[in-house]
Order: C-alpha cells, then sequence, then structure tokens
C-alpha cells in the first residue's frame, strides 16, 4: 500500500489553507460590501464567520483528517453506502466553480500585464493612463468588454495558468502545492501591506477607513445586510465547498483541528480587511465627495475591480505602481485558490488508483475544456457563478447533515476534538449546527428570490427558461442533472470510492 503523502509541517496545512480561502474575492468582493455597509457589515460578517463557516469547517476540516480521501470516498465513509452521491454533488459543485475560476485568475493576469504596460508609457514619457482617459472616458469599461467576450487572449493566459498550476501540483503537496504556498501567501500579505500604507497615507485616505468601521444601527433592520454578510462569510472562507476537507487529507495524524481551522478561517478575514483598508481609503482619497466614493464601491464585483481600480490609480502620482502591486496580488490570490481547486479533482483520481501525474494531466484537461465556454462568454461565466455559487451552500449543507447524522455531540468528541487541544464549547457547535439548518435554507431562498431574471421559471412563451443566465430553472435544472446522476452511479461510486480502497 502506497504511504499517504502528508504536509511536512503545521505551517505547510495552515499556508495551504490560507490559500484556500484568501481568493479573488477577497480583493473584489469584501471592499463593496465594507464600502457599502461600512462597521454594520463588517461585524454581522464576523458574526456569521463564527456561526456558518467555522462550525462547517470544523466539520470538514475533521472528516478529511479522519478518512484521508477525496470529497466521494469521504463522504461514502462517513454517511454510508446510500450518500456516496453527497460527495459527488459537492465535487461537481466546487468542480464547477474551478472551471470559470481559471479565467478570473487569467483576468487578473490580462490586468497585470495591463498596468505593466501602462507603467512603462508613463516612465518613457508616453501619455499615461490618465492622459488616455482624458481623451477616451469609455476606456476602461471598453478594454473590460474586449476581454471578458471573445478573446483569444484571455483563453490562452486561462490555458496557460491551469497547465501551470498542473505542472506544480504533479510534484505532490510538499514539493508542489506547500513549496508554493510559501511563496505566494507571505507574498500576497506583504502586497496587502504596501497597498494599504500607501493608500492610508494619500490625501483624505484616512476618510475611508473612517467610514469603513463606521456602525450605522439603522442598517441592522435591512435583510439585504444581514445575507450579504452571511453569504460573504460563506464563500470567502470556502466553507462547504470540500477543499478544506482534501487539504486536511494530506494532515498528519495528530493534527490540531480545530486550532488550524480557527487560524485559517481569521487569516481570511485579516487579508479581506487589508484589501479593503487599501481600496477604501484610495476610493474616498480620490472622490471628490463621499457620495460620490460610495458610488463608486456599489458598482458592481467586476466594475469595481477592473474599471474603478485603474481609474482611480491613474489619478495619482506614481498610481501605476499602485496598479501593479495590486493586481499583482489579485493575480496570486485568485491562483492561489484555484490550486486546491484542482487538487480536489486529482484526489478523487487518485481515490480511483490513478498515478498523481497522470491525475494531475487529466485534471488539468478537464478543467481546461470546461473552461473555454467562461472565458470565452461572459454570459456563460456568469450563469456557472450563479448556479454553482449558490450550490455551495448547499454543499455546506451537506457537511452539517453529516455532522448530525453522526449524532453532534460523539461527531465533535471523535472526530474535532481528538488531538485538538483547543476546543470548542459543546453547546456552541451543537447550536450553530443545527441553526445551519434553517440559516443555509434561508439563504438559498432569498438568493433564488432576487428577481435578477424577469422570468425565473417560465419564460413569456411558458417554456422552462433554462437558457437565462440567472434564471432559477437554470439553477435547479443543473443541480438536479448532477444529483440524479449521483443517486443512479450511487452504488457504482461507492464500490470505486469505498469498497476497493477497504
Amino acid at each position: 500500500m502506497i504511504k499517504q503523502e502528508a504536509f511536512s509541517n503545521r505551517w505547510g496545512l495552515i499556508l495551504a489553507s490560507l490559500g484556500m480561502a484568501i481568493g479573488a474575492g477577497n480583493l473584489w468582493r469584501f471592499p463593496r460590501l465594507a464600502g457599502q455597509y461600512g462597521g454594520s457589515f463588517i461585524l454581522l460578517w464576523i458574526l456569521f464567520l463564527l456561526i456558518w463557516s467555522i462550525p462547517i469547517l470544523l466539520a470538514e476540516f475533521s472528516l478529511g483528517k479522519k478518512y484521508q480521501k477525496g470529497v466521494i470516498g469521504t463522504f461514502g465513509e462517513a454517511l454510508g453506502k446510500s450518500y456516496t452521491w453527497v460527495g459527488f454533488f459537492i465535487t461537481v459543485c466546487t468542480l464547477g466553480i474551478c472551471f470559470y475560476y481559471s479565467v478570473v485568475t487569467s483576468w487578473g493576469l490580462q490586468y497585470l500585464g495591463f498596468s505593466l504596460k501602462h507603467a512603462y508609457l508613463e516612465m518613457t514619457g508616453a501619455p499615461g493612463l490618465a492622459s488616455v482617459l482624458d481623451q477616451t472616458p469609455d476606456y476602461l469599461a471598453s478594454h473590460w468588454a474586449s476581454i471578458s467576450n471573445g478573446n483569444l487572449i484571455t483563453v490562452t493566459l486561462c490555458i496557460i495558468v491551469v497547465i501551470a498550476g498542473s505542472i506544480l501540483l504533479v510534484k505532490g503537496i510538499q514539493k508542489g502545492l506547500e513549496r508554493a504556498n510559501r511563496i505566494l501567501i507571505p507574498s500576497l500579505f506583504v502586497l496587502l501591506m504596501i497597498i494599504t500604507i500607501l493608500a492610508l497615507n494619500m490625501e483624505n485616505g484616512k476618510r475611508g477607513l473612517e467610514y469603513m468601521f463606521s456602525i450605522n444601527v439603522a442598517l441592522f433592520s435591512e435583510p439585504k445586510i444581514w445575507i450579504e454578510a452571511l453569504s460573504q462569510s460563506a464563500w470567502s472562507t470556502g466553507a462547504g465547498w470540500g477543499l478544506m476537507m482534501t487539504i486536511s487529507s494530506y494532515s498528519r495524524k495528530r493534527e490540531d483541528v480545530t486550532l488550524n481551522t480557527f487560524i485559517g478561517a481569521f487569516g481570511n478575514n485579516t487579508a479581506s480587511l487589508m484589501a479593503a483598508m487599501a481600496v477604501l481609503p484610495a476610493v474616498f482619497a480620490l472622490s471628490p465627495s463621499e457620495g460620490q466614493a460610495i458610488e463608486y464601491l456599489q458598482t458592481g464585483n467586476q466594475s469595481l475591480t477592473f474599471s474603478i481600480i485603474p481609474e482611480l490609480f491613474a489619478g495619482i502620482p506614481g498610481g501605476y505602481l499602485l496598479s501593479i502591486v495590486f493586481f499583482l496580488a489579485f493575480f496570486l490570490a485568485a491562483f492561489s485558490s484555484l490550486l486546491p481547486m484542482i487538487e480536489l479533482f486529482i484526489k478523487n483520481l487518485a481515490d480511483l488508483g490513478l498515478p498523481r501525474k497522470s491525475a494531475a494531466l487529466r485534471a488539468g484537461l478537464f478543467t481546461i475544456i470546461f473552461g473555454l465556454p467562461s472565458a470565452w462568454y461572459l454570459d456563460f461565466f456568469n450563469n456557472q457563478d450563479w448556479v454553482w455559487g449558490i450550490g455551495l451552500i448547499i454543499s455546506g449543507l451537506f457537511f452539517v447533515f453529516a455532522a448530525i447524522k453522526n449524532n453532534l455531540l460523539i461527531f465533535k468528541k471523535e472526530f474535532i476534538d481528538k488531538d485538538s487541544d483547543f476546543k470548542v464549547p459543546d453547546f456552541y457547535f451543537r447550536a450553530t449546527m443545527i441553526f445551519n439548518v434553517f440559516l443555509g435554507l434561508m439563504l438559498v431562498y432569498w438568493w433564488m428570490s432576487r428577481g435578477y431574471s424577469d422570468y425565473p421559471w417560465f419564460d413569456e412563451n411558458g417554456r422552462w427558461n433554462i437558457m437565462d443566465t440567472y434564471s432559477n430553472a437554470s439553477i435547479v435544472t443543473q443541480w438536479m442533472l448532477v444529483l440524479v446522476l449521483g443517486i443512479i452511479i450511487n452504488k457504482y461510486l461507492f464500490i470505486k470510492f469505498v469498497k476497493n480502497k477497504l
């Protein structure tokens, strides 16, 4: 029997956890929400870290450590033969995100090149980005439109980042993922510190920081801020993705589940706060008024990152350097999160008996093939983000179900507390996991009732509206296809991923 590979020490595991959690969302979604709601949002965001994310991550980490298999094999063992399909759904859901997340990584690389190009022009005396924007105000919007739809460079970069990630992961956990994170994560934090210091030293920059931590009690009466805080915590920490389970499957036998989970979760939140402390002061410093600053922050995820940030940095002396640092940090964050997604695929293929090199090759090839539609069509990208982004909440609920089915307190004692010097109270774990059943269902209902589609279920002709980017029909259809397929092949999955491995 081949010996299970493991991280060389605790820091290798922690850095991998941070790399999984800290991604593009920390730099493009969190600053917008923190700017929109200020300290009121941040308080709720921390609350939901404790209520939703940490309890689910504790369950996820402990399951990976216990069984040391991929997601499918782990659920087959933890829940029994009848529920192997649960692991299949979680795997497909996270891979659905992996396929389009490779595109986000390529966008980061695109805009790093964009920043370097305009920095070179400015340093050589040619008109910089600010001059271009004076003559062509819609230049950034046009550039974003050109790279997000039908752009061969985007497709090429998408292929390159997946190949680079796959080659790196062929080397294994210690020589591949662990070594990469020893460079990526410290570099990311250093870059975030540089941006934060520079932004806070800009004129009026501290206004953004003051606004960020100011609490407006009236906002607590708005349901939307509660949902936004919950969804940001759920998606940013990676709770329920199966990625923490994959990472912990390579942990050492006596690894402290609780301590590692808390370090990873709070490390992720620290990165989000640093990103907001960089972006918000820059927005407030460069905006004519506070009202216009908030308007900038409410323009949406993609617009804020790829249109507003370059425009803001172009308006200050040496701003091109800030732009380079920001998009380098963005790329590192995205790439460090892409690696565990590909590793999740590799781990499941390895459970089928494939050698690591062969598994990595197949994982990379599938990621490229299924990522190409998102790289070519922004509407397809948005649809996949919508479908599988909400699907992550279902995945999170499956982890809650796994803990409940094994008896919450027994699960905590035998899976989480074993080898953990730091333990959370029994009442806390039991209460939050039970409450999360209600919380998760409420979140799914809320997102599906947002009304992003004029015809959420049936189009104007009464047909099932599956082709609409944001329709509920599209969500449910894709979920049901995966669930039904998983249930149909459930016996096969159990034999291949569990029975043959016993």
